[in-house]
């Protein structure tokens, strides 16, 4: 079996310059002059996301990449307003080779890579051990059951939550806020947290405008901006 750890990473942001787009789309609401300014621009789209008035941001989409087990990818697609392609265990087949598994983030050995012979491998605990052991006995009788003739998408009632997915994911700016709000709590499940805010982190990076109060409450970081006076 393989083990790796799971990751999120931003494929495309359907504007180059959200601020401007959203400046532009949100004045029209106002019949305001649109702003000359990356500064004003800025302060339109953050007091609109202060006020609430989100609507306006929906114009504006980001496709993410994310490579999760099945269980986080669950409860990821209840959330109805995004878009999904998923990898298929109907049509994939995992008979060939190892299968991937996602490391739980509460594991203390959280090295990736192959593993051909868990037992007695010093660096892995109890439960540990026991985890690795479903894995190893999922995945033999998974390719047990594909030999004997049942297809993969019979064989894979056998398969656990971490087994390893991929998923494509596309959502408007208010939606991501959304799902931020939900998956970055504390009361959140700790594989969701996982993923969830470091690809918030980098949503701030490049979509500051949009997600700077996300980021401070749930990354712990700080925005210096100012607001410019005399701006509505």
């Amino acid at each position: 079996m393989r083990l790796i750890k799971p990751y999120a990473t931003i494929i495309n942001v359907s504007h180059l310059n959200s601020t401007r787009a959203i400046d532009n789309y949100g004045r029209i609401c106002y019949k305001s002059e649109q702003s000359d300014s990356e500064e004003k621009q800025s302060f339109f789209v953050r007091k609109r996301i202060k006020e609430g008035h989100l609507s306006i941001i929906e114009h504006c989409t980001v496709t993410v990449g994310i490579v999760c087990d099945r269980g986080v990818s669950h409860e990821l697609v209840r959330h109805r307003l995004a878009s999904f392609s998923q990898e298929s265990t109907r049509y994939c087949n995992y008979g060939s080779g190892h299968i991937t598994f996602i490391i739980p983030c509460w594991m203390t050995n959280t090295n990736e890579g192959i593993i051909e012979d868990h037992t007695g491998v010093p660096y892995y605990n109890e439960n540990e051990l026991r985890w690795l052991s479903a894995m190893a006995y999922a995945e033999n009788f998974y390719k047990e059951l594909l030999n004997n003739g049942w297809t993969p998408q019979q064989a894979r009632s056998v398969l656990p939550n971490s087994l390893k997915t991929e998923l494509i994911m596309t959502a408007n700016l208010r939606e991501w806020r959304h799902i931020f709000e939900l998956r970055c709590a504390k009361t959140a499940h700790p594989q969701m947290r996982e993923i969830m805010i470091p690809l918030l982190c980098s949503f701030f990076t490049i979509l500051p405008d949009f997600f700077h109060d996300l980021y401070i409450q749930f990354c712990g970081g700080t925005d210096e901006r100012k607001e410019p006076n005399g701006l509505a």
